[in-house]
């Protein structure tokens, strides 16, 4: 042992590691953002005096001793570039960066060699990277203990949280009770410390019945609890019947090793093929197979495994017995192929008996859905809108940016309807030409874009891709509040949601509006909202406008340029055969609309007429023959400089009318036009692509 206050490395270091562990630790003493982490008295106690000398040339994370704790860091340098044109942008993420399930083994068996010290945290520093308002983020890890599960993690995690694992020693015989207490201090120290930020408990299995036994033990704090796959059916699981096994046939420990060393490494056949698709390398080998077994009885000695098995049966029955105390918003992953656990039907009984919560559903994914390839944390509590610094979420302040795999999975979502519908962009360049792109949209926000809503919104996300593709512009959606809320005044949860979410959808308020203008922004609005995305027969290309000047006078606030646009192609994509007067007329249908209604979110109680009349219920279309899609955008409108003339309720409500006016000229311009495009058909259309690739831009008419 070597005192602290000398030296945390050891003399013994050998010289092909030395160097490298030098760097890393100056990297870290030289890094403000690894913060002071709290853990128990217990801990302070034993690390204060002295720290393990004993290194080894693999190591790759170091300790670091501060005023209140010992922190561990590993050590992974991540670098990310981020573009932008204007106010808006994609970030670059590199696939190469991301680990493998051979770097959490790997960091797992740097974890516990020469591991005596009790229970404590540890802030990996590839996780140093977030911003100082970012909030705590803790992992609580699973059945092994080692606190790295997140290690696929931690590129993107560390970018928006201050992330802090939990590392329990393999020798350590902490209690249930023990271990909730630890992490009970912990955060009431940080919230003490920032009782306005949101504390996050990231949960795997049994590290999620720590998280909800601390939330219902402390209902008053602001916890975000994200369980993955929770342990809380522990009793309906087959290690349940190991426990006795253990005890009496000590062999039963290497079933017992290689049948959660299966649920790690996932579905082999999905692996190869995912694999073969995405050309990366093949499936771990009977080798790694091998080392990593080697790795899991060392994380899990039989004894250990023992204690783990009884430590998640007392969790599971405490987190159980206190779920009706639970008040946290909680987000639960489960897997469809968890050979573990019953996940499946456990995250659903947990979503019925906890009041504000939410699921993801992963089909192919087994019991360490953290550790599997393509699941993205970050991706994923972003789109169930479980991202924000403080009590309530900002969806200006708290947006964060697509990656560029975000943007091409979100490409790839609506790629059918893009490749059926082939969009064409028309835009107004400033001396009043028309051009058969977007080069007439301006690059500087604020920016709004006003027009029409077609049947079910079919119009927003092949606009918002071809302003990310063409000008690197994200144009924000202002929806409809019930997509972005929960259980009670929402819709149920469903991919389309999460899209929306991802790629920047805002709920429609006047607040929203001025913090998306007030942030230079560009910002799709649609006066007629749902009215006119749920339009009754005969009503296509019908604009229900309120009759008061909603934006113009925000616009000229922050000086926004304001653009009319109109979008054509609802009408040869579907046709209603049961609009909302037919299904009122159903007593089965009437009585799902109006339930349904009483739960919605309700928008402009204030006024009346048509434009008022939005009751939520579902247009029954049936397909055509695909025809195309048309966007043509207007001449930009300048507000800048007529805050003072605007202010004027005439002169505003002129301006309004306008706006309106250009946009039922834009539509009538697309339908008129349309009648001469040779490929407004999708058969001229495919024809036209296999001869010239289908990837290639199929013409249009003539401007």
């Amino acid at each position: 042992m070597t005192t602290l206050g000398a030296s945390i490395f050891s003399t013994d270091i050998s010289t092909a590691f030395h160097p490298e562990m030098t760097s890393l630790f100056w990297n870290q003493r030289r890094n403000p953002i690894l913060k002071r982490l709290a853990v128990s008295t217990e801990q302070l106690a034993s690390t204060a005096t002295t720290v393990t000398s004993k290194t080894t040339p693999k190591r790759n994370f170091v300790e670091k001793e501060s005023s209140e704790a010992a922190a561990f860091s590993t050590a992974t340098a991540v670098k990310s570039k981020t573009t932008s044109t204007g106010t808006t942008y994609l970030s670059e993420e590199s696939e190469g960066n991301r680990k493998s399930l051979k770097d959490y083994f790997d960091e797992a068996k740097d974890m516990i060699k020469a591991d005596g010290a009790p229970p404590r945290w540890f802030s990996p520093l590839e996780c140093g990277s977030h911003s100082p308002d970012s909030p705590l983020l803790l992992f609580l890890p699973g059945i092994d203990g080692v606190g790295v599960g997140l290690t696929r993690q931690h590129q993107r995690l560390g970018k928006i949280f201050d992330v802090w694992s939990l590392h329990i020693p393999v020798k350590d015989r902490t209690s249930f009770t023990g271990l909730v207490q630890l992490i009970e201090r912990t955060i009431r120290s940080e919230h003490n410390h920032s009782p306005n930020k949101p504390i996050y408990l990231v949960g795997e299995s049994l590290g999620a019945c720590f998280a909800l036994a601390v939330a219902a033990r402390n209902p008053h704090i602001d916890l975000v609890l994200v369980l993955s796959n929770p342990a809380t059916s522990f009793s309906m699981s087959v290690l349940q019947s190991t426990i006795s096994l253990l005890e009496f046939i000590p062999g039963q420990m290497t079933l017992t090793l290689c049948h959660i060393l299966s649920s790690m490494t996932g579905d082999p056949l999905k692996m190869a093929i995912d694999n073969v698709v995405k050309g990366i390398s093949v499936p771990p080998t009977i080798q790694d197979l091998s080392t990593y077994l080697s790795v899991l009885a060392d994380i899990l000695p039989n004894e250990t495994l023992l204690w783990k098995l009884e430590l998640l049966k007392s969790a599971s029955a405490y987190a159980n017995a206190r779920l009706h105390s639970v008040k946290a918003q909680t987000l639960i992953l489960y897997s469809g192929k968890d050979q573990m656990m019953p996940s499946e039907e456990e995250g659903q009984r947990l979503s019925r008996e906890l009041p504000n919560c939410q699921t993801r559903r992963f089909d192919d994914n087994g019991h360490f859905l953290l550790l599997e390839e393509g699941v993205d944390l970050v991706t994923i509590i972003k789109g169930a809108g479980y991202y924000r610094r403080g009590k309530c979420i900002n969806y200006v302040s708290d947006f964060i940016p697509l990656t560029t795999t975000e943007f091409n999975k979100f490409c790839e979502e609506i790629r059918l309807r893009s490749d059926l519908t082939s969009p064409v962009m028309l835009s107004t360049l400033e001396d009043g030409k028309i051009v058969a792109d977007l080069s007439g949209i301006p690059s500087e926000g604020p920016v709004l874009y006003v027009g029409y809503h077609n049947l079910l919104g079919l119009e927003a996300f092949p606009m918002v891709q071809q302003f990310m593709i063409q000008r690197n512009v994200l144009v924000r959606c202002v929806a409809h509040p019930m997509f972005f809320e929960s259980k009670d005044g929402g819709l149920p949860d469903f991919e389309g949601n999460d899209t929306l979410r991802i790629v920047g959808g805002v709920p429609a308020s006047a607040v929203n509006l001025y913090k998306l203008l007030s942030s230079k922004s560009h910002v799709m609005l649609h006066p007629g909202g749902m009215r006119e995305a749920l339009h009754r027969k005969g009503e296509e290309y019908k604009l229900f406008w309120p009759e008061s000047s909603e934006f113009v006078r925000m616009s000229s606030t922050f000086g926004a340029k304001i653009i009319p646009f109109g979008a054509v192609g609802e009408d040869d994509i579907a046709q209603i055969v049961l609009d909302y007067n037919d299904q009122m007329k159903i007593p089965f249908l009437k009585s799902q609309i109006e339930e349904m209604n009483k739960r919605v979110v309700k928008l402009r109680t204030d006024i009346t007429g048509e434009v008022a009349n939005q009751p939520v219920h579902l247009p029954l279309p049936i397909p055509k023959i695909p025809g195309r899609f048309y966007y043509y955008f207007g001449k930009p409108i300048e507000t800048k400089g007529r805050k003072q003339e605007l202010r004027d309720r005439k002169k505003s409500q002129k301006l309004y009318l306008q706006v309106k006016g250009e946009v039922e000229n834009c539509i009538a311009y697309l339908k008129e036009k349309r009648q001469n495009d040779p490929y407004r058909n999708i058969l001229p259309r495919l024809i036209y692509q296999a001869t010239h690739g289908f990837r290639a831009q199929v013409p249009t008419f003539e401007l």
